[in-house]
């Protein structure tokens, strides 16, 4: 029996409108303005414009104190809470900026925990966006927050108190990398230490660049 032109056509009709209902699944919304947002842009431009800067803690309560006509206590949580949950302002968190007042102004560090908690939203979000290993980037930021931080080991992992598996590994790889740096630099001391010549004089003796030995051994 041989097949009517119309049965020819129908699995290829059939397809072609799955297509177009699957298109239409994923077709992207317009995100609308948050309202409340939009006016904290035209109030205090520094923090909520084209820059994401740390906020300093406190910022609803003062919010509504200086602009009680223009926020509702609802509007304006729901208007931070999108601002603090942004990829950009993470990331603002995440270097390891101080927070600033409304009006710019550095104020106080960010807790070594909130900026923890920063990069590891930050590394998951690009990574899921990534083909790329992103790892080493994670370790390189956690080992910055650990050294911004003076804190040991012990008293920074009290610090983020998290059980949470990545970020254990991803802290386990940061502090090996800068106990290997302290063994290296310890071992550079000594030799240079013993070495009876100026750090010039050293530095060729080795076949290393000065400017470098003298980071490392924290000479000015």
């Amino acid at each position: 029996m041989t097949e009517t032109a119309t049965e020819k056509q129908a699995p290829l009709t059939t397809k072609t409108a799955a297509q177009r209902r699957q298109g239409a699944r994923v077709a992207p919304r317009e995100r609308k303005p948050n309202p409340a947002l939009e006016r904290l842009f035209e109030l205090y431009p520094k923090m909520f414009g084209a820059r994401f800067l740390p906020l300093k803690l406190g910022v609803f309560q003062e919010l509504l104190a200086l602009h009680p006509d223009e926020f509702s206590k609802e509007d304006l949580k729901l208007a931070l809470g999108l601002h603090a949950r942004s990829t950009r302002y993470l990331e603002a968190v995440a270097s390891g900026q101080k927070r600033h007042d409304l009006q710019g102004v550095p104020l106080e560090d960010v807790a070594p925990e909130h900026v923890h908690q920063a990069i590891m939203e930050v590394f998951r979000r690009r990574q899921a966006r990534s083909s790329e290993d992103l790892r080493p980037w994670l370790r390189d930021r956690l080992i910055q927050a650990v050294e911004a931080s003076g804190l040991t080991r012990e008293v920074y992992a009290e610090k983020i108190n998290t059980q949470d598996a990545l970020s254990m590994a991803a802290l386990d790889e940061a502090f090996a990398e800068l106990a290997g740096r302290a063994a290296r630099r310890e071992a550079l001391q000594r030799a240079f230490d013993t070495s009876g010549r100026t750090i010039q004089e050293f530095a060729e003796m080795y076949g290393m660049d000065a400017a470098t030995v003298k980071r490392t051994l924290g000479r000015s």
